[in-house]
């Protein structure tokens, strides 16, 4: 390699952070990293090498914070793909130390709790222009496109756009499905860019996070059509394996169904048995979906399929608890669905979850909306679907219609109430009641599925048994209420142990 300066200084070799890297190197950008652990240097130097073949060398790399300093473009654009939390305070701390300036700009792309960005961000004002990105889409995803989620200075977003443009994942603009190809060296140029700036820092990693709380629910009810199917039809994963992709030709075509099909086709190549038999029934979780079930119940947003399937993954992990309760509760004895019957409950199934996805991405957008309100960001929900589109996990082609629906109305205040998914859900939602309530009558939990059902019925009533709840709160704790028959805003108190129960004005 020349002697010339690199364009980017890039912290973290690990698995993502050496994807991303390369991923740089192919759309021509000169990339000088660094790390800590020299091993993964030498890991990013060796994937280089086998990739570029003959080509000249595309990536460098340096041994401490003050020569990658040294061998970047000033101003310095230096990008962490470090843990989050107390590792990326350390780092940036360490640049200011090898002389870092206030106009140089620091990216971290780590999954961050976005109010830790906000701190951050005020922290360093003045030393350096702490900018985020978000990124979706795993490992494969860095190295060929992911979905990136920016927010910060505008002005930092004005020197990163065109290289976040050129590293995100694409998708056609007329079909809105994705563009890919998988061949190092030759990067995906043609389509829209899954990259568009969401706003001040910390509304990326949030809408991030949320991305992450509907992957959650997506996942999770996507397991309890494939545990009914088992369980209730008795069928093998392989024979599962054939529905999804099935409906992966359809309108819930997404990565989520298409991965999970492979993933049932397999076969363990040491017992020959399906490779999900064999595989331990306790979820793992690294937070995200926490945060996002979390920050529902701070802004009082209702995300209960979100939760749930957090609380799906928390209850998996009692396995020795569950396998004692296995051995003394008992459940509905009703066998299993006749074999005439099994298509007409596959295709229950499937619109169970059609629907109960539609509802997951009205308690994710509505979260966003509800939670910009509070933090005074504007977001583009249009575009924060569009750029959905590909290289993440959620990636789905029923995205489109989401982006759509908020192109119709900017101002659209719930999904369920755009047009297009009111007719979904009202040609569908008998199948998906049908689905939820023979789970229920035979015992097969599917907390997420029912508890997307829940909220449509709930959403969907004029009045609720608040007015009840309200009354128990006055009376225990003189809360008061409102009346329907006064101002909301005028308040009444009952004198519940006197006679005659007098009502007073508040």
């Amino acid at each position: 390699m020349s002697d010339s300066l690199c364009d980017i200084g890039f912290i973290g070799a690990g698995v993502m952070g050496k994807n991303l890297i390369l991923n740089l190197a192919d759309n021509g950008y000169r990339v000088c990293a660094f790390d800590l652990d020299h091993h993964k240097l030498d890991a990013l130097l060796e994937q280089d090498a086998r990739e570029r073949g003959d080509q000249p060398a595309r990536v460098e790399t340096c041994n401490s914070y003050t020569e990658l300093l040294s061998r970047v473009k000033a101003p310095h654009l230096v990008i962490l793909s470090v843990p989050a939390g107390a590792p990326v305070d350390d780092v940036c701390n360490k640049l200011l130390d090898a002389g870092l300036k206030a106009d140089d700009i620091v990216v971290d792309t780590g999954n961050s709790l976005w109010t830790d960005s906000v701190t951050r961000c005020k922290r360093y004002e003045g030393k350096l222009i702490f900018f985020t990105t978000a990124v979706s889409g795993g490992e494969v995803g860095a190295r060929f496109g992911a979905s990136l989620m920016p927010s910060g200075d505008p002005y930092a977003w004005a020197r990163i756009e065109p290289i976040w443009h050129a590293i995100a994942a694409k998708v056609d603009p007329k079909s809105g499905q994705p563009i890919e190809r998988f061949e190092p060296g030759n990067p995906v140029t043609e389509g829209e860019p899954c990259a568009a700036y969401i706003g001040p820092i910390g509304s990326g990693h949030f809408v991030k996070m949320v991305h992450n709380g509907i992957e959650y629910a997506d996942m999770q009810m996507i397991c309890e059509a494939y545990d009914v199917m088992r369980s209730a039809l008795e069928m093998t994963p392989a024979e599962i394996a054939e529905v999804f992709r099935e409906w992966n030709e359809g309108k819930l075509n997404s990565y989520l169904i298409d991965i999970s099909a492979e993933v049932l086709a397999t076969v363990d190549a040491e017992t020959q048995q399906p490779l999900v038999d064999i595989i331990l029934d306790r979820a793992g979780q690294k937070g995200t979906g926490l945060w996002t079930a979390v920050s529902s119940l701070e802004v009082g947003c209702p995300a209960p399929s979100i939760a749930e399937a957090v609380f799906a993954r928390s209850l998996s992990t009692r396995k020795v608890l569950r396998g004692r309760a296995a051995k003394k509760l008992h459940g509905p004895d009703i066998g299993p669905v006749p074999e005439a019957e099994r298509a007409e409950a596959i295709q229950q199934l499937h619109d169970a979850l059609y629907c109960a996805k539609i509802c997951v991405y009205a308690q994710g957008f509505d979260l966003m909306k509800l939670a910009a309100r509070e933090q005074g960001w504007q977001l583009n929900f249009a575009e924060i679907a569009r750029i959905w589109r590909a290289g993440c996990i959620i990636r789905a082609v029923f995205l489109q219609s989401i982006s759509d629906a908020y192109e119709r109305d900017i101002k659209l205040s719930n999904l369920l109430l755009d047009d297009f998914f009111i007719e979904q859900i009202a040609s569908n939602q008998g199948n998906w009641r049908r689905a939820v309530a023979d789970a229920s009558l035979r015992g097969i939990p599917v907390p997420a599925l029912s508890s997307a059902l829940s909220y449509y019925d709930a959403f969907r009533r004029e009045s609720l048994p608040a007015n009840l709840l309200q009354a128990q709160r006055d009376f225990f704790g003189a809360h008061t209420f409102s009346r329907v028959d006064r101002p909301e805003n005028e308040k009444y108190h009952v004198q519940w142990s006197e006679k005659g129960r007098p009502m007073v004005k508040v």
